[in-house]
């Protein structure tokens, strides 16, 4: 790297500072890790300005280099990040919340927000002379690092679980990573841990509990999406942010950001984050006041595999606790209508767990928790073409026609069903 902004890193519970060269690993901060695990945060050096290679960028969220571990010119990029934000206003009606917006970050090269990890993530990697990255993923994260790494000449490894969807598998092999399952999800954490130790791989994603959440330096990607916001609000926050969470990478990040954006006196309030989870791991803690995220499991296999381990992670808790936020648990009830409500209703198609920010937003509508006139928005957080083989099943109904006036017949006795309204 020719410039590196990062001049040290902070732990985000007992803020003990390191050197920009400490060994980043899955453990988080060396004085918290054997008793309440943190992740730590990059430090940069002051009144950063973007690079002369942030002009050239600025079709993608390298133009904020400045904010980012490395420069513009030194990225692996593929175009990520300025995703539109689409004001959702038949949905928001129906869910109560008529200034809803949606940010659809599956409009990113890989289909989702992962792509803003990938490319910080990769970048580093790549300049670090890493030749192999790694992660643990169900899924969007694997193939994100693997159309990354392959975009910069690296090897990919990914390991995943029996039962992942089979599309986001499909996608991950064509970009040529190296997929390997594992019965016991567990033994993917083990074999990261022992290709860090005895290869030297760089690896993104967590592989030892209690999580703290991946590599601290990709997470520094997420905090684009706040910027755009910003700058696609005119200026503003909104007075809600939610986001499908499991450990909190793109929860904590995106807040860094809009703190980031505060301090700056770019906006002059901040949000209320909130997060939409499966099991209720942060919603009890929250409850409880406790620093420990207990690891909970629901007794159900969550459609919303993307977000559906049993655990989350201390610096999504902080996120919540500073914001002043809240943790909404989301089951699979309802979750299939609410994607097809929002595709048919905004023409908007998003992966299940990427529909949940819509059922926690209900919630907290009805329980008077979110004004009616609050400015809400929603992080799409991915494609619904991920996980097709989850979200439909094929109709027994469906017919072929052998000519167009058995077709116009069937759309006669189907005339009702036309012409009612979507929502």
């Amino acid at each position: 790297m020719d410039r590196s902004q990062v001049v040290g890193f902070a732990c985000l519970r007992c803020e003990a500072s390191y050197p920009a060269t400490i060994e980043l690993d899955s453990t988080g901060c060396p004085a918290c890790r054997e008793t309440a695990p943190s992740n730590l945060r990059p430090c940069y050096a002051a009144a950063a300005t973007p690079s002369a290679g942030a002009q050239r960028a600025r079709h993608s969220l390298w133009r904020y280099d400045h904010v980012l571990p490395c420069a513009a010119h030194d990225a692996v990029s593929l175009g990520e990040g300025l995703t539109p934000l689409t004001e959702a206003t038949r949905i928001g009606r129906y869910l109560g919340v008529p200034n809803l917006a949606i940010k659809d970050e599956g409009r990113n090269p890989t289909w989702s927000h992962k792509d803003r990890f990938s490319t910080v993530a990769v970048s580093v990697a790549r300049a670090r002379g890493s030749r192999v990255v790694a992660t643990a993923s169900s899924g969007n994260a694997g193939a994100s690092l693997a159309a990354y790494a392959a975009r910069a000449d690296l090897r990919c490894v990914v390991t995943t679980f029996t039962g992942s969807a089979g599309p986001m598998l499909a996608q991950i092999r064509k970009y040529g990573a190296t997929v390997v399952p594992l019965v016991d999800k567990m033994d993917r954490w083990t074999l990261l841990a022992q290709a860090a130790e005895r290869h030297g791989w760089f690896i993104a994603s967590p592989y030892r509990a209690p999580v703290v959440g991946s590599h601290p330096l990709g997470i520094e990607g997420y905090k684009t999406i706040a910027y755009e916001l910003v700058e696609q609000l005119d200026g503003q926050a909104p007075d809600w942010c939610v986001l499908p969470v499991c450990y909190g990478d793109a929860l904590s990040g995106v807040w860094a950001g809009f703190l980031e954006l505060f301090a700056q006196g770019t906006i002059v309030k901040l949000p209320r984050m909130v997060a939409a989870e499966v099991h209720g791991t942060l919603a009890r803690a929250l409850s409880t006041g406790s620093d420990m995220l207990e690891e909970r499991d629901g007794g159900f296999e969550s459609l919303a595999v993307s977000i559906g381990a049993p655990r989350s992670a201390y610096q999504a808790l902080k996120a919540l606790r500073d914001s002043s936020g809240c943790a909404i648990p989301v089951n699979n009830d309802g979750l299939v209508d609410m994607q097809e409500r929002l595709a048919r209703s905004e023409g908007l198609f998003a992966e299940l767990a990427s529909v949940t920010p819509l059922l926690a937003i209900s919630r907290l509508r009805s329980e008077g928790v979110i004004a009616s006139h609050d400015r809400v928005v929603a992080v799409v957080t991915a494609s619904g073409l991920k996980d097709l083989d989850r979200s439909v099943e094929q109709s027994a109904n469906d017919v072929s026609f052998q000519s167009t006036d058995r077709a116009w017949e069937w759309l006669g006795r189907n005339r009702a069903a036309l012409m009612a309204p979507q929502v």
